[in-house]
């Protein structure tokens, strides 16, 4: 893969084909060209807002494909001898900490990577474990042996009750296994400064890496967050840097026209002020299932607010939903195709697969499946995808479409930090923090006051005075 290669690099740029948002190819539920133009001072605004503040505050993950030099190269060297010493490796992280290792994972890996013989794998078997679900816990158990599992515990704060759960489960049993010898087992990822992560990396000699200031959980996924777990399981971590910063460049002008992600966004914020309170992100690729699952949380937690910058009430956002092609044609395309006009579809396409399966000649006195003889799997998922955008433009319904020329290191580099960003040009139209999540908080602290966390008394007293349920309401 040479990311160096100015002509390969350009092969490899993806591309947004937004013709199924505009009026003359969807009818009246569509954009005029005159629409998309009076947006243009708003983009240059937001595109401003993003450049002025990058590298600031909570956009400090604009940077991680430029100041990571030395820490990449610690991370190479950490993740060689991790596949040197361990069997298994497992993630312990929720959101962010979780989503991203899991769609770069699912992505540039074989799909059944676990199941592979040794030989054929280029690292150790990979488990994510982002629940609090004590079957999931046992089951994990199950199928590792601890003493041979290098753990990775991923949280900023080292206060997220689900991630620190599992480390006091982790730790325990590594120490009753291990003794002494139970720190090389575990990897913190955390603040290098605060909270009680780095307090405990310190105290029992953990190898750790740090989260850097002004990066938020959904958008760690291009730090030590994501690159460790990638680099573990023998990916091109450069490679997906150099992917991000490609795309930074391609996104450095602001125009709807050049630069694809304020295109995204800007079609979004249109069709959120219209009433499409509905995303659907729809890949037609099983590599690309789970990064529904990451983009999910960008846009979610990143666009649901109820308070601009300046205090006004707003509540904002639309509600992301993930999608499979060709798997939800036969579940989800009719609700698309004839239910609500409340929805936006993005298609995540792939030019050409890592893989090409010829479909053989048969049933030849069955019509209805002999035509698909001497075609290709290729093919067949490339008209399938073809046939839904069409189905759907057909019926007035608005869809664009993010193409990659394949699925690498490189182009899923390149796809985050477009969704990123794109993010970031949305919340500044909407004149919101995009960066904050006070909405999760108020469940945090419910939770901290069930379990009997000291300090949260006042909270504990507010639940236990809420109504008692009414036997007459359940049924």
């Amino acid at each position: 893969m040479n990311t160096r290669n100015k002509e390969w690099r350009s092969s490899m740029r993806l591309t947004v084909d937004y013709n199924y948002m505009m009026k003359k190819f969807i009818g009246s539920d569509g954009f005029k060209d005159s629409e998309l133009a009076e947006m243009k001072e708003s983009a240059a605004q937001a595109f401003n807002y993003v450049a002025e503040h990058r590298g600031k505050g909570m956009m400090g993950w604009t940077e991680l494909p430029y100041n990571q030099k030395e820490i990449v190269e610690d991370i190479i060297a950490t993740a060689k001898e991790v596949r040197r010493k361990f069997k298994y490796f497992v993630v312990l992280g929720i959101g962010g900490s979780a989503l991203g290792p899991i769609a770069v994972f699912n992505a540039l890996c074989h799909l059944h990577y676990n199941d592979l013989a040794p030989s054929k794998r280029r690292g150790p078997k990979f488990y994510v474990e982002d629940n609090v679900d004590p079957e999931r816990m046992k089951a994990l158990l199950d199928v590792i042996e601890p003493e041979k599992t290098c753990f990775n515990v991923i949280t900023k704060s080292g206060a997220t009750s689900e991630t620190m759960a599992q480390y006091l489960i982790i730790s325990d049993i590594l120490n009753k296994v291990l003794g002494e010898k139970a720190n090389e087992n575990i990897i913190a990822t955390t603040d290098h400064a605060k909270g009680n992560l780095i307090k405990l990396a310190k105290q029992h000699n953990y190898k750790t890496f740090y989260i850097p200031d002004g990066v938020g959980g959904r958008f760690s996924e291009l730090c030590p967050v994501g690159l460790l777990p990638a680099a573990v399981l023998g990916l091109d971590i450069k490679a997906m840097l150099a992917g991000a910063a490609y795309m930074d460049g391609v996104c450095n002008k602001p125009s709807i026209a050049k630069n694809p992600a304020l295109a995204c966004a800007v079609l979004q914020v249109m069709a959120m002020n219209r009433g499409k309170n509905v995303g659907v992100m729809m890949p037609y690729a099983d590599s690309l299932k789970t990064m529904s699952d990451w983009y999910c949380q960008l846009w979610a937690e990143s666009l649901g607010k109820n308070v601009t910058l300046d205090g006004k009430p707003c509540n904002v956002g639309q509600t992301p939903v993930k999608s499979l092609g060709v798997t939800d044609q036969h579940s989800q395309v009719q609700l698309y195709t004839e239910g609500p006009f409340d929805k936006v579809v993005t298609f995540l396409s792939v030019k050409n697969y890592r893989e090409e399966f010829p479909i053989p000649h048969g049933c030849e006195d069955i019509p209805d499946v002999s035509f698909l003889g001497g075609h290709t799997m290729n093919e067949l998922i490339a008209a399938e995808n073809k046939a839904t955008a069409y189905a759907l433009a057909k019926a007035g319904r608005q869809s664009y479409t993010v193409w990659l020329p394949e699925v690498n290191e490189f182009t899923l580099g390149e796809l985050m930090y477009l969704f990123e960003l794109q993010t970031a040009y949305a919340g500044a139209m909407f004149n919101i923090d995009t960066f904050n999540q006070p909405g999760v908080e108020a469940g945090k602290q419910a939770t901290f006051a069930l379990l009997g966390k000291k300090g949260y008394e006042a909270k504990r007293a507010e639940l236990d005075s809420a109504p008692a349920a009414e036997d007459k309401y359940i049924v």
